[in-house]
């Protein structure tokens, strides 16, 4: 479905945060029969509703936004309405259409995209394919899942999306080359489960793209992926890491070493598998990186990485704390502590308790020596996981402040005090951006 196809049909757009006036201001140009805005919260509860999106829909709540909704044509959801949310089911089993803005923007756009997702490194790939592409001449729009709603994106020859599974479920048009970096349970309650998440997040691929690429190196991906084709990064005979002759690391492409790995800003071996991943999308886009090798290493060795993702704070004590507070699973955090396994370790846990199965990291950290805080909410959950493995010294602290105090008293200097909660942020903390504010102040404060 296309913007076009809304022209005098009766549409509601679900949900007024910044997608909602986004779709909502798309979707008026388009001369629809009434177009109408809806919020499932209670009236006092819903966001401020003004500007330009206000003078062409007005706002519904509650039993009559529900009343909306089912005398739709078309219904436009936005990413943070689940699918698992009574209403979508209802419709669905009504056959009202329900789409989004990411799939009504794809549906013009596709050929001209590369859509990057997974369950973790679609940031990281996202923003590094962005500025490959950018370094080596050729200009792109970077949007997507980082704020800036895609119906918002200027005209443009060329665009790089990182996509998340909400804004993948609804796509009815796969981008040019379609990017999967990584698959394990995350955001099981609003997807209705793992089966359902694998399915969601893969929607990006199953709709004709021109080429898929996806990490190599993932067996859960692999397997999920099936007989689709797909490029595999991270392979031998592709884009992969590897010791030269002397033992240092190499980023080759098949026999032919291209640069040292050492350049790329990044630690941790998935973020090997991330520039694998981007610099076999930019082959499939037709830039020879063999013959641009050097150039390519400039552009690798200028990336800056993304904030709250492994972002390292020197500090005068002689240890590195890392901020990795978007880690908010217990197998994003199994790669951070995979980064920093050769030196001493002290890693926070523990957030917003989802009922996480949190024995795929007893068992990632069954044969490690490291320190681990729990905090609140489901920090004692973790510990408790964790208490009886030999290497492991677990301990619980009231909250992120004192977890911070006590790993400055545990962890020695030339150390790492890394924050990979494996939980999110709501609860204890209005938004990451806050937790993360919280750990930084911390580690001043108790400098």
């Amino acid at each position: 479905m296309r913007l076009s196809d809304l022209r005098g049909r009766r549409v509601v757009v679900w949900g007024t945060g910044r997608e909602g006036r986004a779709a909502v201001t798309a979707i008026a140009a388009q001369q629809p029969a009434e177009l109408v805005a809806v919020e499932d919260r209670p009236a006092g509860d819903a966001l401020p509703w003004g500007g330009a999106p206000a003078e062409v829909a007005a706002v519904y709540t509650g039993e009559q936004a529900h009343e909306r909704l089912l005398a739709a044509d078309v219904v436009v959801r936005s990413p943070g309405v689940p699918q698992t949310h009574p209403w979508v089911i209802e419709l669905r089993e009504r056959g009202v259409p329900i789409t989004g803005g990411t799939a009504l923007w794809m549906a013009d756009h596709a050929a001209r995209t590369v859509g990057v997702t997974g369950s973790k490194g679609k940031s990281t790939t996202a923003s590094l394919i962005s500025h490959l592409l950018t370094v080596l001449g050729r200009a792109n729009v970077f949007g997507g899942n980082i704020g800036v709603p895609l119906l918002n994106l200027p005209e443009a020859d060329r665009y790089v999306l990182e996509l998340s599974s909400y804004q993948c479920s609804d796509l009815t048009d796969s981008p040019r080359v379609a990017v999967v970096t990584s698959l394990f349970p995350e955001h099981l309650d609003a997807h209705g489960g793992e089966r359902e998440y694998y399915r969601d997040k893969l929607n990006l691929i199953d709709h004709g793209p021109e080429v898929t690429v996806v990490n190599g190196t993932d067996p859960r991906l692999l397997a999920e992926l099936g007989s689709r084709p797909a490029i595999r990064a991270g392979l031998p005979d592709g884009f992969h890491v590897a010791s030269g002759p002397d033992g240092t690391a190499w980023v080759y492409a098949g026999d032919r070493p291209l640069f040292i790995r050492a350049l790329l800003p990044l630690v941790g071996r998935h973020n090997e598998s991330n520039l694998c991943v981007a610099l076999t999308v930019l082959e499939a886009l037709g830039i020879d990186c063999v013959a641009e090798h050097e150039a390519l290493a400039r552009a690798v060795a200028t990336f800056t990485g993304l904030p709250h993702r492994l972002a390292e704070i020197a500090d005068p004590a002689g240890i590195t704390f890392v901020d990795d507070t978007l880690s908010t699973s217990p197998y994003s955090a199994m790669h951070a502590i995979e980064a920093y396994e050769d030196r001493p370790l002290t890693v926070i846990v523990g957030g917003a308790d989802r009922g996480l199965d949190y024995t795929p990291l007893r068992e990632h950290l069954a044969a490690r020596e490291l320190t681990v805080i729990g905090v609140p909410d489901s920090g004692p959950r973790i510990i408790g996981e964790l208490r009886d493995l030999p290497g492991v010294r677990a301990e619980l602290a009231e909250d992120l402040v004192a977890a911070v105090r006590q790993a400055r008293r545990l962890t020695p200097a030339g150390g790492v005090v890394l924050l990979s909660p494996a939980a999110p942020s709501y609860g204890q903390f209005r938004n990451f951006e806050h937790r993360s504010e919280v750990f930084a102040q911390a580690i001043r404060d108790t400098a």
